[in-house]
């Protein structure tokens, strides 16, 4: 099966079909940002839908949000945010380029790659292997400044008139959003830990530096799920969620040799995370082709005590007591049980601060994990055939509907196929070309079938279906087309 070899085959053929296009391309383009064509906002609605589905819809203990982008700057305060979300950068003195100190090669050939964003005072320390490190851009070793913190997060402001503006922040990470509204979903639902809170929504970083097309960009798209349970259960429903993750790539098409799991090192776990894993996909670029396409992560109870601890002097629940300082670490353990972001199981009396196991996706990046895995090229009769080889529930366009040729009542016949089946799943039709070209187009856009009217179809009322993957055609009566798709659709 041959397979995209190098970065730019990829934004060729996302640009060719019309799943990726450059951001403001006219004006010379936005770095970083990208716009989803036709078919690739179909795609990236398919993995969205695909993703809730099986993280919301066919499970009875997780419950879905859509949270504000913009949220209380507090909540970033309380959550460590406003002030440790940020990456250590440095200077080439030879040619000026800025990098992420974490990115830099050193000259033996080895990278740090971290994901997670770690304390800069923690970072600090790294200073002195800079000299071992080497300029991404002119390949100088060991010509770099003092390391220098560059914050993450995007600022905006709020409010009409200058006295009563308050800065604000374009979120991270959904994450937070799901962690103060953990009290509005008990109190409005009938939901009881075990459960979890999903998301799907814009996240936007301020990257010092990009890379490999829509891999990692300023302004992307996470699919998240923080998942609540008990202190002691969170080990086994950590393991829960690594397999129902691995196996949502492989159940939509991606090949196990594909992807791998990644541990996380004691010395590079977030401060706040008792076990990560990465799942990783091996794409046709970066360093050593392994990247990651999603993270689970125990991240204890930490969240919910960060947003306890931020609004502690702001609600009924705290009992003040003067100079927190002075505060016992049993009278603040107290104190968080009595906040509202503690739970209180009514069968067993217990009252604790859940535990989250976290998996976070990108939707971006495994939207281009899917285009590359399902990518291939097959010589047919002396003709190379591109194709995209979707799975059926991914698939931007569900069937082509084609007639032959533009007569005998033909396109009548075809079009009538087209107005009945799109009120069901998204159809193509295509009256253009030769039929072979036709057939080539959709195999390219990835469409799984085609549905061509011809001379037999008047004579007996059946049409040809096509299978992209096999180039098996068969005859099928027109009452059944719906019928058959649907059942190989799986719709």
């Amino acid at each position: 099966m041959a397979k995209l070899a190098k970065l730019d085959d990829i934004v060729s053929l996302c640009k060719r079909r019309g799943f990726i296009f450059q951001s403001s391309e006219i004006y010379g383009g936005l770095a970083s940002c990208y716009d989803y064509g036709p078919l690739g906002v179909e795609l990236k609605r398919n993995i969205r839908n695909a993703w809730w589905k099986h993280v919301v819809q066919m499970r009875d203990d997780v419950v879905g949000l859509d949270c504000s982008i913009l949220m209380h700057p507090m909540a970033w305060k309380a959550s460590g945010h406003a002030d440790k979300f940020a990456d250590l950068v440095t200077v080439c003195r030879k040619c000026g380029t800025r990098s992420r100190v974490d990115h830099l090669q050193d000259h033996q050939g080895s990278v740090e790659e971290h994901t997670e964003h770690i304390d800069i005072e923690a970072v600090q320390s790294k200073a002195a292997e800079l000299s071992r490190k080497v300029c991404p851009a002119c390949g100088t070793v060991g010509q770099f400044g003092e390391p220098m913190a560059f914050r993450l997060m995007f600022e905006t402001r709020m409010g009409a008139n200058v006295e009563d503006t308050m800065t604000l922040f374009l979120r991270p990470e959904t994450a937070q959003g799901i962690f103060v509204n953990f009290r509005n979903v008990l109190d409005s639902t009938r939901v009881k830990i075990p459960f979890g809170i999903a998301q799907i929504g814009k996240s936007f970083r301020n990257e010092v530096t990009t890379k490999a097309f829509i891999f990692r960009t300023r302004e992307f798209e996470q699919a998240e799920l923080e998942f609540f349970c008990k202190p002691g259960t969170d080990e086994e429903w950590f393991e829960h969620w690594k397999q129902e993750r691995f196996n949502w790539y492989i159940n939509l098409g991606i090949r196990k040799e594909n992807l791998r799991f990644r541990e996380h090192a004691k010395d590079e776990l977030a401060h706040y995370a008792k076990a990560c894993v990465d799942i990783e996909y091996k794409f046709p670029f970066g360093s050593g082709d392994w990247q990651e396409l999603e993270g689970i992560a125990n991240r204890t109870d930490f969240d919910l005590r960060q947003h306890q601890r931020g609004i502690r002097t702001m609600n009924e629940w705290y009992d003040k007591k003067g100079d927190l300082t002075k505060i016992t670490l049993k009278e603040e353990a107290e104190d968080y049980l009595k906040g509202p972001l503690a739970y209180f199981d009514e069968e067993t009396r217990e009252r604790y601060i859940p535990y989250v196991i976290e998996p976070s996706a990108g939707i971006d990046r495994s939207m281009l994990a899917f285009l590359v895995d399902a990518y291939d090229e097959e010589e047919v009769r002396g003709e190379q055939r591109n194709l995209l080889r979707f799975h059926p529930a991914l698939a931007p366009i569900k069937a082509g509907i084609f007639p032959l040729v533009k007569k005998d009542g033909m396109p009548e016949i075809a079009m009538n196929i087209y107005q009945d089946l799109k009120r069901y799943f998204p159809v193509f039709y295509d009256e253009k070309g030769a039929i072979g070209r036709r057939y080539r187009r959709q195999d390219e856009a990835g469409t799984p079938f085609c549905v061509t009217v011809d001379g037999q179809t008047k004579e007996d009322n059946t049409v040809t279906i096509r299978h992209r993957d096999s180039m098996e055609q068969v005859r099928v009566p027109l009452d059944q087309v719906k019928s058959y798709l649907r059942d190989k659709l799986d719709l």
